[in-house]
């Protein structure tokens, strides 16, 4: 690379960190967000003995998993209109992978849950705990440590598929590069640029992680 590129790369470096500051990592918390809250849900609705709630789930999360993320994408923005729903890009995107990650995060929670010792259950209803107090004061602490590594393992790859969020006009890091590189010419660079921008932000959530499972590992039974 001549010193021309390398002045690009340096002087695209800022703006491409702020879209992932202002775009990327934002799209992906709130996502991430809504989508453990949907996992938990469905999680507890496959859990449940009712054969038309546990059935309602399991259709749920085939759909979503046996389906592409760029489609389901584009079922929310550009199909939907169709039936006269309107949605703008921001909330489009953020439906679209609240309801990716509910799908794929809703049997890791499920598998998670179903770790816990049957004596965990047994013991708390013994000193009196009802069946939700159980469940959210014994089980789900339990579980959100076995739950950690798969689910930082999700949200990791979210991070990296907001990406697709450019296919539906919103201004995230990838919109951004390809913006940038449309302008200068430089593709192959700029393109390794928010590679490497991906990875970086992808080595500090490992290292949260890590973090993140040293503080559950209170909560779990010895």
């Amino acid at each position: 690379m001549d010193g021309s590129t390398w002045q690009l790369l340096v002087d695209s470096f800022w703006p491409l960190l702020l879209a992932a500051i202002t775009g990327t990592i934002p799209l992906a918390l709130l996502s991430f967000a809504f989508g453990l809250v949907i996992a938990v849900l469905v999680a507890l609705l496959r859990l449940s003995r009712s054969r038309v709630l546990s059935g309602i789930a399991r259709v749920y999360i085939s759909a979503i998993r046996g389906t592409p993320l760029l489609v389901q994408l584009f079922v929310i923005f550009y199909g939907m209109p169709s039936v006269g729903i309107v949605i703008d890009p921001w909330p489009a995107a953020i439906i679209a992978f609240s309801l990716n990650v509910g799908g794929y995060a809703a049997e890791v929670v499920r598998a998670a849950i179903l770790s816990v010792p049957k004596g965990q259950w047994e013991a708390a209803h013994t000193v009196g705990f009802s069946q939700t107090r159980t469940l959210t004061r014994v089980v789900l602490p339990q579980a959100a440590r076995v739950s950690v590594p798969p689910l930082s393992n999700t949200f990791i790859s979210l991070v990296k598929d907001t990406s697709l969020a450019s296919t539906i006009l919103v201004t995230e890091m990838f919109r951004k590069a390809q913006q940038i590189a449309a302008f200068s010419f430089e593709v192959l660079p700029i393109y390794l640029e928010a590679a490497l921008i991906y990875w970086l932000i992808c080595l500090v959530l490992s290292a949260g992680q890590n973090a993140l499972e040293r503080r559950l590992d209170r909560y779990v039974a010895r």
